[in-house]
This record gives structure tokens, C-alpha cells and sequence, in this order.
């Protein structure tokens, strides 16, 4: 017996399967620098910057969205055992880096790991998702921020002895 499945049932299932796949738009990714070996890095600054462009007028120079970027950062390395130090003797300087397409609400957030004696990078980890709707809720974008963060900074390769 053939059985035919009502258009109301279909387009159910496809707008649940498309909602489920907008939530799950978060891409990670690392690159570790060859030779770089994460046992020696005990401390990290936080590099000096200018201007935070993120391409998004709503996000340039907004000190709420860098400020929780580098809490986030801040609170996950601790928990992986590194110490914040004074710029001068840190092994690692952090830069981060944010590029949003205000058009597709789409954006990268992006983490370097600079080996401060070498002036080298010893690690980069980077996080694509979609923003549409987080930029306009404070709260959402702050819980957006920590879970992207910590997502990042999961594949660091090894915490410090």
C-alpha cells in the first residue's frame, strides 16, 4: 500500500531540520605552528592594539563585545593552567582578531597565540558561525562569545605543566 505524506508534514520537517542546522553553524578550527612545543608556555599579555575592526559598524570599536572576548579568553586559559603576566615577561602575546558580514550575519573570530621571544606564531585557533539576532541581544551575545571561546581554545594542544 502507498502511502502519500501531506505537503504540511514535509514542510514541518524541513523547517525543523533548517532551524536545528542554523543552530548548529559553528565551525572550529586550529593550526600549530611546527615545532612549537606547548609544555615550555606557562604565561601569556595580552598584545597592544589599536582599533578592534570587525567590519560590522555595530561591533567596531564596541569595548562590551572585545572586553567579553578577552574575558572569555582570560577565564578559559586559566582554567588550562596558564598565568596572566605583565607584557614583558609572558611567554605568549594573544592577539584577537573579529571579522563580521553584517549582509549574511556571518563571522569569524579568531585567536593568534604569538611566541613573545620569537615573535612567531605558535598557534591559531578560529570559530565560523552565524550572528544573526546575537548582536542586538547583550545577554545572547555574551553566552555566543563564551561557548565560541571555549569551543577555540578546546584545541589548544596541551596545557602547561
Amino acid at each position: 500500500m502507498l502511502r502519500f505524506i501531506r505537503p504540511v508534514t514535509v514542510a514541518g520537517v524541513l523547517i525543523a531540520a533548517l532551524a536545528l542546522a542554523g543552530c548548529a553553524t559553528l565551525r572550529v578550527n586550529s593550526y600549530v605552528e611546527r615545532g612549537a612545543d606547548f609544555t615550555q608556555y606557562r604565561s601569556y599579555a595580552w598584545a597592544e592594539r589599536g582599533a578592534f575592526a570587525t567590519g560590522d559598524p555595530r561591533l567596531d570599536n564596541n569595548r562590551f563585545f572585545s572586553q567579553r572576548v578577552e574575558e572569555a579568553v582570560d577565564m578559559q586559559l586559566s582554567a588550562r593552567g596558564f598565568e596572566k603576566a605583565n607584557h614583558a615577561t609572558a611567554d605568549l602575546l594573544i592577539h584577537i582578531h573579529a571579522r563580521m558580514e553584517q549582509r549574511i550575519d556571518a563571522g569569524t573570530l579568531l585567536v593568534d597565540f604569538m611566541d613573545r621571544r620569537t615573535n612567531r606564531l605558535a598557534w591559531r585557533g578560529w570559530a565560523e558561525r552565524s550572528f544573526d539576532g546575537v548582536i542586538e541581544n547583550q545577554e545572547w551575545m555574551e553566552a555566543t562569545i563564551d561557548e565560541t571561546v571555549a569551543r577555540i581554545l578546546a584545541q589548544l594542544p596541551r596545557k602547561p605543566l
